[in-house]
């Protein structure tokens, strides 16, 4: 039975040109939590926390995933990548050998919620030609029972292929809705025995397997190795990002939008962004 390994309570700050940030996962979580490097759920009530959104800034080595849950973003990229996206609607934009991009937030009724994960490319792949995709709502398959609605965004759920796939790291990406008292009861296949799967619960509550202490939104949780995952919603039901991969194993530089294997990668891609050479 898969249980708790480690509860994430988020720590509150500001990022792009003064965004309210709630960071879940971070530079100290990046080797435990491996691929994954960074978790936000990011936005507000007040559109003065949020207006300003995240003005161009550089990425290299990595994929960025967002989810909104309320309101849009808009991407624009130095690749010509463009595109606007609303509630449970995913930008996948891989960063790759270098990309510089702006994400510009919109309220709906002055609130804006919405989730960005990065996922660390492994070091063969860190600089690859950068890509922007965007995946639909109603391109996003949707698995329901008389428990929960699982959108499969990425990865495959019950046979069923999600609407993105990684190009250079396969990952599980679900967003489930637990119905109240209910459960998602699944078994890991031997297949994905060596994935490390974690939980951002971003409404409600739950309880994982045996453990009878609610765990309640916003709140990100890392699962132990097993075969068997359960989790049961509270009262009011629970709202939930399921996402997995398998660990790179690899050593992880990271300074600022820059993640690399080396320190020296750190710094060839800082001086190419101050000389001009960093797009590729």
């Amino acid at each position: 039975m898969v249980t708790v390994k480690a509860i994430y309570y988020p720590k509150r700050m500001t990022e792009g040109a003064g965004v309210n940030v709630q960071r879940i996962l971070g530079f100290e979580t990046r080797y435990e939590c491996d691929p994954f490097l960074l978790l936000d759920y990011f936005g507000s009530n007040s559109e003065a926390e949020f207006m300003a959104g995240f003005p161009d800034h550089p990425h290299r080595g990595i994929e960025t995933i967002t989810y909104m849950l309320k309101g849009e973003v808009k991407h624009t990229d130095s690749t010509g990548g463009s595109g606007t996206i609303g509630a449970g609607e995913v930008q996948w934009m891989t960063a790759g050998s270098g990309i510089i991009h702006g994400e510009m937030p919109t309220g709906e009724n002055g609130i804006m919620y919405g989730i960005q994960l990065w996922l660390n490319l492994p070091q063969e792949y860190k600089m690859v030609k950068p890509l922007y995709r965007e995946l639909k709502r109603e391109d996003i398959p949707v698995v329901e029972t008389t428990a929960s609605q699982v959108k499969i965004i990425s990865g495959k759920y019950r046979k069923r292929d999600g609407g993105l796939q990684g190009l250079y790291k396969p990952v599980d990406i679900f967003d489930i809705k637990l119905w109240p008292n209910s459960a998602f009861d699944e078994v890991i296949t031997p297949e994905f025995w060596n994935y490390k799967y974690f939980l951002f619960i971003y409404e409600g509550e739950f309880t994982v397997a045996h453990d009878l202490k609610p765990i309640k939104a916003p709140c990100g949780v890392a699962l132990s190795q097993g075969s068997i995952i359960q989790i049961r919603a509270g009262e009011s039901g629970a709202k939930f990002l399921f996402f997995g991969a398998e660990p790179n194993s690899e050593p992880i530089a990271w300074q600022g939008p820059i993640v690399m294997n080396t320190d020296s990668e750190i710094q060839k891609a800082l001086e190419e962004l101050s000389n001009g050479t960093f797009l590729k």
